[in-house]
């Protein structure tokens, strides 16, 4: 425990919220469910200072705890990955006198001299090396992959915590820096407030299970990264013309490229491209489809399956060790590299009682996250730092 618990000195703790909000996909769903849990949690122990690059982040958060709250909102419009990130943004951190600063990412900044609690939600780049794996040239590439090596290095040695969100993370962590193992705490991740209550709706009225739904739709939710292997779903749909699929996609990268490869396909029939949806007609969505698809190759967490299960919708996933930790026996899993396996696993979950029978598994799984059980361990963590 701190040093300063014992003169009754609340402790000056920073928490770094340049990435929150949901356009920021599964890191701002993190930073924001973070936030607004901690405030919930109200230590008397601590002040917090939240470090947002603009207001609408704070209002998503005043919007959902209200404005009387026990945190100081600071407002850093400072891109993160960038050279002010490193140069301008250790002066402003200095000048709040902060006993902690907690990163929710891996880009510390390396002059900020404080002690440092930090979360890495993957490894991706430590595994999946090479230009094909951005939209980048190759140059500035293995530019931008040696400094995330230098960072990522620095931060794992200097952090006095390190926030994973799963023993799977933790595993690889451990397979790349050793020496981090000991100080490395899993933290499982939660439902947001939206889909926890068409959850307990679920729970006390089964019968909300045999909602209509397109035995042939199926549903995407996430980034269209290559590791997150959109292809294999597309090759599912020409090798089935009766499929159609959803993407739900908030972010630009890759999304041009994922058109061009549907029309390539000649797949412009079968799938239709949302872009951001508000997490009620992202449920609307989920529940209308036969199954959310998580086909990536490589994850830190898959908050969306998990989200999928609490809104009734079961999951056809990849056999990743993350997701067979997470889901247990929710989903319907395949090999992420054979097609054959995934239109087999969706012929599967055509069969009612079978699709009921994986919709309960799913409900007893979302049981185990939450959101508030995360924010504790977290603020535990930062009251075990000590000067």
């Amino acid at each position: 425990m701190s040093s300063n618990s014992t003169t009754n000195k609340p402790l000056t703790i920073g928490i770094d919220a340049r990435l929150c909000g949901k356009r920021h996909a599964g890191i701002g769903r993190y930073i924001e469910n973070l936030l607004v849990e901690l405030v919930k949690l109200k230590p008397n122990s601590v002040k917090f200072i939240f470090f947002f690059h603009d207001q609408e982040q704070e209002q998503a958060i005043k919007k959902i705890i209200g404005t009387n709250q026990n945190y100081t909102a600071v407002f850093v419009p400072i891109r993160h990955y960038s050279l002010e990130e490193q140069l301008r943004w250790p002066k402003i951190l200095h000048s709040y006198h902060l006993h902690l600063l907690h990163v929710p990412h891996f880009n510390i900044p390396l002059l900020y001299r404080g002690k440092i609690i930090i979360t890495i939600h993957d490894l991706l780049w430590h595994e999946q090396i090479g230009p094909q794996a951005t939209t980048l040239s190759a140059s500035k590439y293995y530019l931008k992959y040696l400094a995330y090596r230098l960072v990522t290095s620095q931060a794992l040695m200097r952090a006095k915590k390190i926030l994973v969100p799963t023993q799977t993370v933790k595993n690889i962590l451990a397979k790349f820096h050793a020496q981090a193992l000991d100080k490395t705490v899993v933290t499982y991740e939660g439902i947001s407030d939206s889909f926890l209550q068409i959850f307990e709706k679920l729970k006390k009225n089964p019968q909300l299970l045999t909602k209509k739904f397109n035995t042939n739709s199926l549903i995407y939710v996430g980034s269209l990264y290559p590791h997150k292997n959109i292809e294999v779903v597309l090759q599912a749909l020409t090798l089935n013309p009766k499929l159609l699929l959803t993407i739900v996609c908030a972010r630009n990268v890759f999304l041009k490229r994922t058109q061009e490869r549907i029309k390539e396909l000649q797949l412009e029939k079968q799938v239709t491209l949302t872009g951001y949806l508000t997490d009620q007609q992202l449920i609307s969505a989920m529940q209308s489809s036969l199954a959310l698809i998580q086909p990536s190759k490589s994850e830190g967490f898959g908050l969306t399956a998990i989200e999928a299960m609490a809104a009734g919708t079961p999951v056809i996933a990849s056999n990743l060790p993350v997701f067979q930790e997470l889901y247990a026996d929710a989903p319907m899993y395949f090999n992420p590299n054979n097609v054959n396996q995934l239109l087999a696993q969706i012929n599967n979950l055509q069969q009612p009682k079978l699709r009921v029978e994986q919709i309960k598994k799913g409900l007893k799984v979302a049981d185990q996250y939450s959101w508030s059980k995360m924010a504790q361990i977290t603020l535990d963590q930062y009251l075990s730092v000590e000067d």
